[in-house]
């Protein structure tokens, strides 16, 4: 049966449309919709397709308020996105075996909890273009992080771990991209907890249906000071992801004789706050799990490590606050993955990929993970496919 998309969230006290149906959807994510779309600021939601549940908000809404932002439904990962490029590469220019590549970008950037030993050298990568503004402004950031600076230096240009990764695709005119997905590391986490805190002890928020979805009001200060926060760690992301771009060029250079050219990268946050003009109101957007898709504007769409991701062109829809999914979305908990499945299913699902292929990221196996071709086509009215991608090579933390 066709659904024509959007629908209705039954029982929401604010407008809020869905890419989904309702019974696709856990009632435990439904609930997190409802407590959010009850919230006396929001002017209205958005669920996108990969719609599932999350900490504080649901992962794959839209959430567009009166002068307010809830730091919870921003999450801990703040700015957190993708970063893509197409190479002059084909597949015919890759070896048989892509072990020593995945290495070389192992050894370009620190995966997991680990950091550089030294900060990178971002003048030499060409990435130094308003650096020391940027770092002349932690000073000003909130003063429970005042000693992390050392740490924020060393993360920059790594990439975590979880749901984090960098890989190296096949479009289907067997050119070659490469792809990353991470965030704001630990200087964002530490920033987000702390205001979060701070919403949740101000009296404004005590009645509300869930204390997670506590907000912040435009002009008090605690509103100046989150918005100056979340804006330095969302720059924080978008500079660490070009960072790790970089050093993931420079060691496929290496990995080749011949010479190699890049087009001009994608990049898109997906957990984030916007200023933005919806119905022409003047309202603050929080995107969790989820892209901006105005028309024209170009993303990347991924799906989990054994299946692929789309590079995709915003068509501009009103009705959905200029909004895509982030991703595929998770269709169980981590937990649930590894009761569920074993390493050998893990190795059966990423046949074919260079990749990990123990414990530590069974969590990450493509099963747990809706299917993105499904994903794709319930947004047909919010993006266009540019192109198709399947990984080769996927490193994780």
């Amino acid at each position: 049966m066709n659904v024509q998309y959007p629908v209705e969230l039954s029982g929401a006290k604010s407008s809020t449309l869905m890419w989904a149906q309702e019974h696709e959807v856990g009632a435990q994510a439904l609930q997190q919709l409802r407590n959010i779309a009850a919230l006396p600021w929001v002017y209205g939601v958005r669920v996108m397709p990969d719609v599932h549940l999350g900490k504080g908000a649901t992962v794959g809404s839209v959430i567009a308020m009166y002068q307010a932002v809830s730091p919870a439904a921003v999450g801990v990962d703040i700015g957190c996105g993708m970063e893509g490029v197409l190479t002059s590469l084909t597949a015919s220019d890759l070896p048989d075996d892509l072990a020593e590549i995945r290495s070389r970008i192992e050894a370009a950037v620190p995966v997991g909890f680990r950091a550089h030993e030294y900060p990178v050298s971002v003048r030499k990568l060409g990435l130094d273009r308003g650096w020391d503004r940027f770092w002349g402004s932690f000073t000003s950031l909130h003063d429970g992080v005042q000693d992390r600076e050392k740490k924020a230096h060393q993360q920059m240009g790594s990439l975590g771990g979880g749901n984090h990764f960098i890989e190296v695709c096949l479009d289907d005119d067997d050119r070659v991209w490469l792809m990353l997905h991470s965030g704001s590391r630990n200087i964002g986490k530490e920033l987000a907890e702390r205001h979060m805190r701070i919403a949740k002890a101000m009296p404004h928020n005590a009645d509300l249906p869930d204390r997670d979805l506590a907000v912040f009001l435009a002009g008090t200060p605690e509103m100046d000071a989150y918005r100056q926060d979340l804006t330095w760690a969302q720059e924080y992301a978008s500079r660490n992801r070009a960072v790790m771009l970089a050093l993931v060029m420079q060691a496929v250079r290496e990995s080749f004789e011949q010479q190699i050219t890049f087009e001009k990268p994608i990049s898109c946050h997906h957990n984030y706050v916007a200023e933005e003009t919806i119905d022409g109101l003047d309202l603050l957007v929080t995107r969790k799990g989820a892209i901006r898709a105005g028309a024209g504007d170009l993303g990347l769409i991924p799906g989990s490590m054994g299946t692929g991701s789309y590079v995709v062109r915003g068509l501009g829809s009103e009705q959905s606050f200029y909004s895509a999914s982030h991703g595929a979305g998770r269709r169980m908990s981590r937990n649930e993955a590894k009761r569920r499945y074993t390493v050998d299913d893990l190795i059966a699902q990423t046949a074919g990929v260079e990749s990990r292929k123990d414990a530590g990221v069974l969590d990450e196996l493509p099963a747990a993970y809706k299917d993105i071709e499904s994903v794709i086509a319930a947004q047909s009215d919010l993006v266009e496919v540019v192109a198709h991608l399947k990984q080769v090579i996927c490193v994780k933390g």
